[in-house]
Order: C-alpha cells, then sequence, then structure tokens
C-alpha cells in the first residue's frame, strides 16, 4: 500500500524540500570550501540562469540560448581569472547579446541578464573579499525569509502582496519573511556581527522578494509557469535563485555606501 500524497496547497512540499536539501549540501559545501570549487558552482549556475533566460524570451531560438550560457560562463570565468576592475566591462557582454538574441522584451531582458552577470561574479568577489560569514549571511537571510513566507502564507492567507504579478503572494507571508530575516540578524550579532545587521537583513530579505516579484513578471509577461523544469518542487534555477539575485545586486550596491556589517573576523 502507497503512502497517502500530499495535495492542495502542500502538494509541492515533499519535491520541494528533497530539492532544497540537495541544494543546501551542494552549497555549503561549495561555500566553505571557497576557491575554485565555490567560483565553479557560481559560474554554472550563472550560465544555467541565463540559458533559462534566453529561452523564456525566446523560446525558438534554443541555439541563441546555449550559445549565450557558453558565452556567459566563458565571461565570468576571464572576468574571475583577470582579477581587474577594468575586467567587470567584460560583463557588459552578455547583456549586449541579450539585446540581440531576443525577440522581445529586449531591454528587460539584457537588465536581467546583467543582474545575473553581476551576482554571479558578486558572489565570488564577495566570498574572497569579505569572508565565509558575509555568503553564508545572505544565504541564510534569503532561505529563512523564503521559509518563513511560505509557509505563514499557506497557513494565515490574507490580503495578496501584488496579485497582479505574484497571486501566491500574501502580505502576512513577506511580513513573515522581514521578521525571520530580523532574527537571523539577531543571531548573527550573538556570535559578534554588528547591531546593523538586525535592520540590514529584512532590508535584504526585502530585496530578495523584489528579485522574486521582478522574476515572476518576467514569467507572466511571456506566458510561462516556471523558467524551466530542472529542479522538482522548484520550476528552474532561475525560479530557485532569483531572490539571490536580488539580495546581492542589493548588497553590492549597499557596500559602496557603507562598509558591510559582517566580515571574517
Amino acid at each position: 500500500m502507497s503512502a497517502p500524497k500530499l495535495g492542495g496547497k502542500w502538494g509541492d512540499l515533499a519535491p520541494r524540500f528533497a530539492s532544497s536539501l540537495a541544494m543546501v549540501v551542494v552549497g555549503v559545501f561549495a561555500i566553505w570550501w571557497g576557491g575554485p570549487v565555490f567560483a565553479g558552482l557560481a559560474v554554472v549556475v550563472s550560465a544555467l540562469m541565463i540559458w533559462e533566460l534566453m529561452m523564456m524570451l525566446a523560446p525558438n531560438r534554443a541555439g541563441n540560448a546555449v550559445g549565450l550560457a557558453l558565452v556567459a560562463a566563458a565571461v565570468l570565468v576571464a572576468v574571475l581569472w583577470l582579477h581587474s576592475p577594468f575586467a567587470l566591462l567584460y560583463l557588459l557582454i552578455v547583456p549586449i547579446l541579450a539585446l540581440a538574441y531576443a525577440r522581445g522584451r529586449r531591454l528587460v531582458g539584457a537588465a536581467y541578464a546583467f543582474a545575473i552577470m553581476l551576482t554571479g561574479y558578486g558572489l565570488v568577489a564577495l566570498r574572497e573579499g569579505a569572508g565565509l560569514s558575509v555568503i553564508f549571511w545572505i544565504v541564510v537571510v534569503v532561505v529563512v525569509s523564503d521559509i518563513a513566507g511560505y509557509f505563514v502564507g499557506r497557513l494565515m492567507g490574507g490580503p495578496k502582496f501584488w496579485p497582479k504579478i505574484s497571486p501566491k503572494k500574501t502580505w502576512s507571508g513577506t511580513v513573515a519573511g522581514w521578521v525571520g530575516a530580523a532574527l537571523v540578524g539577531v543571531v548573527f550579532v550573538q556570535f559578534g556581527a554588528a547591531t546593523s545587521l538586525i535592520w540590514i537583513s529584512p532590508l535584504l530579505a526585502f530585496a530578495g522578494q523584489m528579485g522574486d516579484i521582478v522574476e515572476s513578471a518576467l514569467k507572466r509577461a511571456v506566458g510561462v509557469k516556471d523558467s524551466s523544469a530542472l529542479i522538482p518542487g522548484h520550476g528552474g534555477v532561475l525560479d530557485r535563485f532569483d531572490a539571490l539575485t536580488g539580495a546581492v545586486v542589493f548588497l553590492i550596491l549597499l557596500s559602496q555606501v557603507m562598509p558591510l556589517p559582517l566580515t571574517e573576523g
């Protein structure tokens, strides 16, 4: 006799949990190891996100999507290898090509492609420059915010956060994500982080939520449910790492105006 299956609003919980566990194991190992291992993971994930983006924008140009993904990987490898501020200009190659390859919404596609490339580079740069603890903080805030929003939103329901773009997101889940992020900040402060982390963490979570909203808007505009079917229970790589993209871009911008509140001690 087979075990009963979850249905309704919890129907995706089992595959979602299994996929999340696998990603956590791989991600924690790569973050902890750092160096080429973490950089390699960042390059692969970024390339897959570019492929999914182009498949959404130009589904009949699969060859172009693969080609641009390979270009994205090569560009990131080159920028990380050169380790020069001037090399960052090479990150513009992919969004420029996206302008040419995408059949519709070219400016949006180019902007999103640049955000993906900036995220791939930014994660490695933050790991090398700011230390292990910063990457763990970013990931934990994004994950906790997502989990809190998922469960509280489904249990409590209530008014939708932005129904025209993301009909499943509620204000209860959104606020729960902020509270969860603040609690993450409190925990990190107990281990020696600056107290500013308590209020920056919810901002980071909000940036991640906006990254999710932007990707939801793009999917709705092109008429797809998921960016791909690569990750069971989550959809595509872009579906899973859209929040991380928003968070990393926000942190990169924040680092230009103030010191990071968490560094390797």
